[in-house]
């Protein structure tokens, strides 16, 4: 029988924070918490929001390793927790941007600033680097990777819904953010999420099937996906995308787990599913994708140790549903950039 439990820690599903939703329509509080010195403000300029690396000893329980390149400043696999969020008072945060309200968790109010515009609000002192989710979301610990995650989807939004679709007219940010409201026709307009499924095929012999999208290098491979059609079941998804983009059969799904892809908008709905005796064999579409490919574990492991075969970040969704396939956790050094 398969392992049907859904998957945990999934680097962007982490969090649990109070929204606190009920407090989003009182401008009053929301004015009145802005004020506050003790509010902590994460400014977000276009997708990325300052970082600095932790003490050691201050860090949450491994979840992959950890790698610092000094040279480009980036972060790659990194342990959660390694890496936090730079977070200030509001009287440090006097740019011009939307304010969002994240979270109130234990008497403190978390907002984000969603800052727009050439260039950075300031330089990052103290070791700090300007970074996006996709960088350190992994890095983060609980508390932050709730709250950027939060932030980097409404930043999306709010940057690619600035007119009414009704009328044209621009709109206004409202309830502390949540929303975009039309002045001429006062109609409201809220975030979306679009839903997708991402799906490890599995065949009889417990191969594994990934794909490389046509503007990937060669080498990097992934789990297969696409979006939910209207009209559509995930399930039904699932075995249409796999038929298009790898030109096989499955059955046998099992949901496994979701996690957030605000990259602008998705909800990433993870699967297992299982080769149907007498599909056809597996072959790439040629638009979408370009090469398909049977992996054992131990062919994926030598290709990449060899560093011929990449698979996909420990940010990813993807990653996590080849490490069940797998059976363990996967090296950093296996990931693609």
């Amino acid at each position: 029988m398969p392992d049907t439990g859904l998957l945990v820690t999934l680097a962007l599903a982490r969090g649990g924070l109070d929204r606190a939703a009920e407090r989003r329509s009182d401008e009053v509080w929301f004015d009145t918490a802005w004020s506050d010195p003790a509010t902590r403000v994460l400014v977000v300029h276009r997708g990325k929001a300052r970082v600095r690396g932790v003490e050691q000893s201050a860090r949450e329980p491994v979840i992959s390793d950890l790698s610092y390149d000094g040279a480009s400043r980036r972060w790659a696999e990194a342990e959660s927790g390694s890496v936090e969020l730079v977070l200030v008072g509001p009287q440090q945060a006097a740019y011009d941007g939307v304010r969002v309200l994240l979270a109130v968790e234990n008497g403190i109010t978390y907002v984000a600033l969603l800052v727009e515009g050439a260039r950075e609000p300031w330089d990052a002192p103290d070791g700090a680097t300007w970074e996006g989710l996709r960088e350190v979301g992994a890095a983060l610990g609980d508390r932050d990777a709730g709250l950027f995650v939060v932030a980097t989807a409404l930043a999306n939004w709010h940057t690619g819904h600035p007119r009414c679709p009704r009328c044209g007219v621009a709109t206004v940010a409202a309830q502390a953010g949540w929303s975009r409201t039309c002045p001429a026709d006062a109609s409201q307009h809220f975030p979306r999420s679009d839903p997708a499924v991402i799906v490890l095929v599995l065949d009889d012999d417990d191969r594994a099937l990934l794909g490389r999208r046509a503007e990937w290098p060669d080498g990097f491979f992934s789990t297969l996906a696409g979006f939910v059609e209207a009209g559509e079941s995930a399930e039904i998804t699932v075995i249409r995308e796999v038929a298009e983009e790898a030109g096989v059969d499955v059955d046998r799904l099992d949901y496994l787990g979701s996690q957030p892809w605000p990259f602008p908008a998705s909800l990433m709905l993870g699967y297992h599913a299982r080769l149907v005796p007498g599909s056809p064999p597996a072959r790439p579409d040629g638009e979408e994708i370009t090469e398909v490919r049977w992996f054992t574990r131990e062919e994926m492991r030598a290709g990449c140790e060899a560093g011929s075969v990449r698979i996909p970040p420990s940010i990813s969704i993807a990653r996590r549903l080849i490490e069940r396939w797998y059976g363990a956790p996967l090296p950093g050094s296996w990931a693609r950039p």
